[in-house]
């Protein structure tokens, strides 16, 4: 049994305390002399904790309705910039604005825990009477010192934060980063995550990337390089490999993935060899690569059919008949 106090405690004679309200349920002055510190600060603490994880529940469940589009853009983007062409489909949010919402929020996410409950923490602190100046202090040096300890970390997640934003590429682009090219498998805060053609993954840590090439934005141009003799027909050249293309980007599978006819843009280069012509066509992202295999068998093809030879007939260049050998 809790012995009682001999001597009543001061506080007991302060109206509205917790000290009179305990000793005048209980009768029990030594439970009245510690209602402070056994009743009041844990319920101060306990409603504190319980204002912030409220707090937080409340101010993440506003970042997640701001970050899913329900098949449109989400509202979190609406304000930032997005690179996407009018001629691709928008009924459904791509993978890269989903990501990007996702990525965005999961940031908002933490830096709002982390704000709310670093303001419990004060809090609780001030309900033990604890100097916050001292402790602010040594947090700040603390801080300080942690920044320049994991300064490329910082640059890290400063760089991602800004790709993100600014919406420089996403999951399934095909970007070069200078050292590693390849299609893009995860874009984090601190690494990029891309496989190359040969199946290598490759970490690219987002504070290194200085540059990006991103072939899968918007649109992207299929270039077709085709080589003839000197002695071929230029002209019917060009008009058979711009029919050919023609046709083949109006039926599948090209059609699918070429979004303007095929431009001939003649004659790009003349060697001593080679008489080189070029073609054009805008196509879908990702798929120029396809597009212009495709292009180049159908222009082949055709070629034979209308005996127009490349540069070397049989692999090798045509040697004039010496006059020993005539």
């Amino acid at each position: 049994m809790i012995p009682a106090l001999l001597t009543p405690p001061p506080c007991v004679q302060e109206a509205g305390s917790w000290c009179k309200t305990v000793n005048d349920l209980t009768g029990n002055q030594w439970l009245a002399g510690y209602a402070e510190l056994l009743i009041a600060k844990p319920l101060n603490i306990a409603i504190i904790l319980v204002v912030a994880f409220a707090a937080r529940w409340f101010v993440h469940r506003t970042i997640n309705k701001l970050t899913q589009g329900d098949g449109k853009t989400p509202k979190l983007l609406q304000p930032l910039k997005e690179r996407r062409s009018d001629t691709l489909t928008a009924e459904l949010m791509s993978e890269r604005r989903k990501q990007r919402a996702r990525t965005i929020g999961s940031v908002l996410k933490s830096i709002a825990s982390f704000l709310i409950f670093g303001i419990a923490t004060m809090y609780v602190l001030k309900v033990f009477n604890v100097e916050l100046g001292p402790v602010l202090a040594s947090a700040g040096v603390l801080g300080v010192a942690v920044a320049f300890g994991a300064q490329n970390l910082v640059r890290d997640f400063l760089s991602g934060m800004f790709m993100m934003v600014e919406d420089q590429y996403g999951v399934g682009d095909v970007v070069d980063l200078g050292e590693a090219t390849g299609t893009v498998e995860a874009v984090g805060l601190r690494v990029t995550t891309l496989r190359d053609i040969n199946g290598t993954v490759w970490y690219v840590r987002n504070g290194e990337i200085l540059r990006v090439g991103n072939s899968s934005q918007g649109f992207a141009v299929a270039v077709v390089d085709f080589p003839v003799s000197h002695n071929s027909d230029v002209e019917k050249a060009i008009e058979v490999a711009t029919k050919v293309a023609t046709d083949a980007a109006g039926r599948e599978p090209l059609s699918q993935d070429v979004l303007e006819p095929p431009e001939m843009l003649g004659v790009d280069q003349i060697t001593s060899d080679t008489i080189t012509l070029r073609l054009t066509t805008k196509v879908r992202p990702g798929k120029q690569w396809s597009v212009q295999r495709r292009l180049r068998a159908e222009i082949k093809r055709a070629y034979d059919d209308e005996e127009i030879h490349p540069p070397y007939p049989n692999g090798r260049p045509v040697l004039p008949t010496s006059p020993s050998q005539a």
